[in-house]
């Protein structure tokens, strides 16, 4: 079979098939894996529970089922479920939206195939422009979205060192100023994979570079506020007329309906909706209408703050104290400040071995990670950094987390 340019691209074997690969593994096959590297939420209990009790009302509310199941939807989104939103956002932060500036996709995946490729790539003059991602390292689904090549341009973050194990990762604004030919800036907030939330003032001079430039700035709020609020710190979230803010519904706990909200500018919703229908027709409805009265109503806000954030707190701190106990006198670590989103990102400054083959040695003890290079896209240099991390999600059962990161102790251990 013999495949056209982007069919080679889009069946090349990435980082994010790898990583759909090993949880497809974990997850389907018949042999145990302690997955610790995959993008699953938690199954949090009250949460399941708020679901069924949902599923049940649909169920026994005259044919409110059958139409959430036997119906296309309009390109944009549910209407009922748009206007929920919109009103949530107005209400809570002032933001001067309607419908209008709100399109639901098939998994915010989708949107950023295309929001990148919207703002990337050849213009109709000829010139061509790339995706600013101001601080590397950055989440690995964008990698490779692009549809053409040499797309995308990241920056090296300043590091600050806290302590002897904590570290984190700052913009470093000095370097924007020499990129040339930006068609969009993009960050993900809280980060992944190191849960790094960049500070109010961060986002708002990001935001007066993009503008400056006459660019949208992309804002990745898959982790992020109002919802599903797995932030540690006090922050708050930041839109504009220029910021094209996506949310989305997995990692509330439904990840499975694939939904993506963007909230942005009346002509980016349009060119969304247009997209959606091309390739999806319309966009799955069972997620929307599952949460149109808890965003109605504004109860999400409290499931958040009181519930799901929380849960996530507890459980990153936990397992901060677990890879303390298994690292602690064997090798030289640290690990990125714990300020949200579902993982904790390891420093191994002196291994023999760079962790892509520290992932394939822990594959062999049943352990899943996912090696650092691949978050360090659109760098101009080497950077050794990038061969010296890993990610974990903490987010699965906690017995297998430990257990995953008894047995990391153990092969770093045998390295050092």
């Amino acid at each position: 079979m013999e495949l056209s340019r982007f069919g080679r691209k889009i069946t090349a074997k990435t980082g994010i098939l790898s990583l759909m690969e090993d949880l497809g593994k974990a997850v389907a096959g018949t042999k145990r894996y302690y997955m610790l590297g995959g993008g699953n939420p938690a199954l949090i209990p009250e949460v399941c529970d708020l679901w069924r009790r949902r599923m049940r009302e649909i169920l026994d509310n005259g044919d409110q089922f059958e139409k959430m199941i036997g119906r296309y939807d309009t390109s944009k989104g549910n209407q009922p479920f748009l206007e929920a939103l919109a009103g949530l956002l107005s209400r809570e932060y002032g933001w001067d939206i309607s419908p209008r500036n709100i399109a639901v996709t098939n998994g915010s995946q989708t949107a950023f195939y295309f929001l990148i490729n919207m703002f990337c790539g050849t213009y109709p003059d000829g010139s061509r422009k790339k995706i600013l991602f101001p601080i590397s390292p950055e989440y690995i689904g964008y990698a490779d979205q692009s549809i053409e090549e040499d797309s995308f341009v990241s920056c090296i973050p300043m590091i600050e060192q806290i302590d002897t194990t904590t570290f984190k990762y700052h913009i470093d604004f000095s370097k924007l100023d020499s990129v040339d030919n930006v068609g969009a800036v993009c960050v993900s907030r809280p980060t992944n994979p190191t849960g790094n939330v960049l500070t109010g003032d961060e986002l708002t001079r990001l935001s007066a570079f993009a503008d400056s430039r006459k660019v949208p700035l992309l804002v990745d709020n898959a982790y992020g506020l109002p919802f599903p609020g797995i932030i540690f710190e006090d922050a708050q979230p930041f839109w504009d007329k220029h910021v094209v803010l996506s949310m989305s519904l997995s990692k509330i706990g439904l990840p499975s309906v694939r939904n993506g909200i963007v909230v942005a500018a009346e002509e980016v919703i349009e060119a969304l909706s247009a997209s959606n229908a091309v390739l999806s027709l319309a966009t799955g409805n069972i997620g929307q209408v599952i949460m149109e009265p808890f965003i109605a109503s504004g109860e999400i806000i409290d499931l958040c703050k009181d519930v799901i954030t929380p849960y996530y707190r507890t459980r990153a701190y936990r397992t901060i104290e677990w890879i303390s106990e298994a690292l602690d006198g064997v090798c030289e670590y640290s690990i990125h400040k714990a300020q949200g989103a579902l993982f904790l990102w390891l420093w191994f400054k002196n291994l023999p071995v760079t962790t892509g083959e520290l992932y394939y040695r822990l594959k062999e003890r049943d352990v899943l990670v996912i090696p650092g290079r691949h978050f360090f896209f659109g760098l101009a240099e080497e950077w050794k950094h990038r061969d010296e991390c890993i990610r974990i999600n903490y987010a699965g059962h906690e017995a297998e987390v430990r257990e995953g990161i008894v047995r990391i102790g153990e092969v770093v251990k045998e390295l050092s």
